[in-house]
C-alpha cells in the first residue's frame, strides 16, 4: 500500500512541475515582450524629457511593430547616427539607403521602403542629412512604395 501511494505521488510532484514551469515561460515571453517597449526615461504619462527623441520601427503603416527606444540627443545631431548607433541597420554601399532595421528588410519580390516621418511628417531629405530636435518623435516604417 505504501509503495502505491508513493507512486501517486511522484506522479502528482511531476505534473505539477511541468504545468509550473510550462506556465511560466508564458509568462516570461510576454513580460519580454512588454519590457521592450517601455523605456526608464520615458515619464509616467509618456511624455519625453527635454533632450530625448523617441524612434520607432514598425511594418506596413503601423501595423506590426518591431522596436521604440527613447534616446538623449543633443540639437542638431544627424539621424542616421542615431538609428546606426542604437538599432541594428542596414544600408546599400553609399549608406545612404536604408535596406533593413533590425533585422527586418522587404522581400526580393516586395516592393517596399524604409519610409520615415518625423512628428508625423515625412521628411524633405534623408536620414543621413536629417538634424534632429530634441522632443522629436520619428517612425521609420517599412512599407510599400507604390
Amino acid at each position: 500500500m505504501n509503495k502505491l501511494i508513493l507512486r501517486i505521488a511522484s506522479i502528482l510532484v511531476v505534473i505539477g512541475l511541468i504545468a509550473g514551469c510550462g506556465a511560466g515561460g508564458e509568462d516570461q515571453s510576454e513580460s519580454n515582450n512588454n519590457n521592450t517597449r517601455t523605456s526608464t526615461n520615458e515619464n509616467a504619462d509618456g511624455e519625453l524629457s527635454e533632450d530625448e527623441i523617441r524612434i520607432t520601427i514598425s511594418k506596413d503603416e503601423g501595423s506590426e511593430y518591431i522596436a521604440e527606444k527613447e534616446i538623449e540627443i543633443e540639437e542638431g545631431t544627424i539621424l542616421m547616427d542615431v538609428l546606426q548607433k542604437n538599432f541594428y541597420v542596414k544600408t546599400e554601399e553609399n549608406g545612404q539607403f536604408i535596406t533593413s532595421i533590425e533585422r527586418v528588410s522587404a522581400e526580393e519580390d516586395e516592393q517596399k521602403a524604409w519610409i520615415f516621418k518625423v512628428n508625423g511628417e515625412m521628411a524633405n531629405v534623408g536620414a543621413a542629412e536629417y538634424e534632429l530636435s530634441p522632443g522629436d518623435e520619428v517612425t521609420f516604417d517599412l512599407q510599400a512604395w507604390e
